[in-house]
């Protein structure tokens, strides 16, 4: 990374900058996002609409490890936007170098667990009846490659934090598009079934493990580290803990709501039901990819000035990254409340799931317009180094609010219970964060430097 990529974060216009970090992040996100959506309609198509519900048993479990090398690189990019912002070199390589370690240590630790316990884990998350033996056979393979994507997601931040947004992009495009094309292969062609389904995502894992180490090691890092940078240093290593925590529990929370579903809708509809929550499930993914991409786009910007004490710059970021993701947004609720028979339809012909979806596609992205305030209220704190108000506004929504409302909306509404939980928890936790952000403004970036 050149010097003039990262001062850019401090002088070129926020708008700009934005577009910059947000379309390559939301260019990534959407092929990663068309990736699930697409295995998705394969497996349902080619193999049947139990294999999906197979599939939704297994994600919580394989994001789970994806997300604790997410964890580290989100956690770890937060220290090396600011030093990078104040000029500290030594302190981003350091820093980089304990990422490394860190997940290391840590991802290999948590697949081998996870391998040892498989039959206890598949039935936990759901898979039960027709849908513990695909589950079963789509988890033990997909954990070996989720190895390689702890590593390429911790890559992958860091890579951003650099302020080299399309080499990121392309680290998310490379497995999402060699994932699809090795799904006709295994799936259509070969008939592999659900083996065939987890070797490919594998496979497109272990490509982009290779392509992110080929950055590093390649001219376009100046993150050069050597064998020093990777001893642990207990500072920097409770840093990046703090703030990686942050998003290892959102995922943790993740993982816990799919436990929490699988088991409530297969006591309530069966394994149609878990199917129907596949498919939103996948909606979620895909649908709110320029959220999530002006969400990661904003990260970088954000810390980065905070940093440099440019406090009027972080506003301005503030404001500019609400505006354009509460406009997408908008978009995006009014195709999801027009078209769910259709998008439902593309996955399975099954007419029981195709009967209960729509409705509950319709209630999940209800509230889906105001979403940004939460996301990018969230992200902020994170990006200037606050742990705890991070911590507490990423739990909120579905760690205070949904999880207790799923619990209880069922018990007098039944199915449509638990999708009414959705729109209720992100108008409690939007309002939360709303109040935590303005205040923030007010008393830190107001404050004369």
């Amino acid at each position: 990374m050149s010097e003039s990529k990262t001062t850019a974060l401090g002088t070129h216009s926020i708008g700009s900058l934005l577009i910059k970090q947000a379309v390559p992040a939301s260019i990534g996100i959407l092929v990663m996002s068309l990736n699930v959506l697409v295995d998705t309609i394969f497996v349902g198509q080619w193999i049947g609409s139990v294999a999906i519900a197979a599939i939704n048993v297994v994600l919580p479990v394989s994001f789970f490890v994806a997300a604790l090398g997410m964890s580290i690189g989100i956690g770890g990019s937060s220290i090396l936007s600011r030093a990078l912002g104040q000029k500290n070199q030594e302190k981003a390589l350091q820093t980089f170098g304990n990422q490394i370690t860190l997940t290391f240590v840590l991802i290999i630790a948590l697949v081998v667990f996870c391998l040892y316990y498989t039959d206890s884990i598949v039935t936990a998350f759901g898979g039960r009846g027709l849908i513990f033996e695909p589950a079963k056979i789509y988890y033990t393979v997909l954990l070996w490659g989720v190895l390689f994507l702890g590593f390429s997601m911790m890559g992958n931040n860091v890579i951003r934090a650099e302020g080299q947004p399309k080499f990121a992009m392309w680290a998310m495009l490379i497995p999402s598009v060699s994932n699809l094309v090795l799904d006709v292969v295994f799936i259509k062609f070969l008939n592999m079934g659900m083996f065939g389904a987890a070797l490919a995502t594998s496979a497109s894992y272990i490509l982009c493990f290779v392509y992110i180490l080929w950055f590093f090691l390649s001219k376009n890092s100046a993150l050069k580290i050597n064998w020093t940078h990777f001893r642990l240093k207990l500072s920097i290593v409770k840093e990046i803990s703090s703030l990686g925590f942050v998003t290892l529990s959102r995922q943790a929370i993740v993982s816990v709501t799919y436990l929490l579903m699988n088991t409530i809708l297969f006591d309530l509809g069966g394994e149609d039901s878990v199917t129907a929550y596949a498919i939103v499930g996948r909606m979620l993914m895909f649908a709110l990819f320029p959220i999530f991409g002006i969400t990661q786009g904003f990260l970088p910007i954000a810390g980065y000035n905070y940093g440099a004490l440019q406090y009027e710059r972080v506003k301005e970021t503030i404001y500019t990254a609400l505006k354009y993701a509460s406009i997408l947004a908008t978009l995006i609720f009014v195709l999801l409340m027009t078209f769910p028979e259709a998008i439902t339809r593309m996955f399975t012909d099954n007419q029981a799931v195709l009967q209960q979806t729509p409705s509950a596609m319709r209630w999940v992205f209800a509230a889906t317009p105001i979403i940004a305030i939460q996301l990018i209220g969230a992200a902020y704190f994170q990006a200037v180094g606050k742990a705890t108000p991070a911590l507490l506004l990423t739990l909120s929504r579905q760690g205070f609010f949904f999880i207790p409302l799923v619990l209880i909306l069922p018990l007098y509404f039944g199915t449509t219970g638990v999708w009414v939980a959705f729109p209720v928890s992100d108008v409690l936790s939007t309002l939360l964060t709303s109040w935590f952000l303005n205040r923030e403004i007010k008393r830190r970036l107001n404050t004369p430097i």
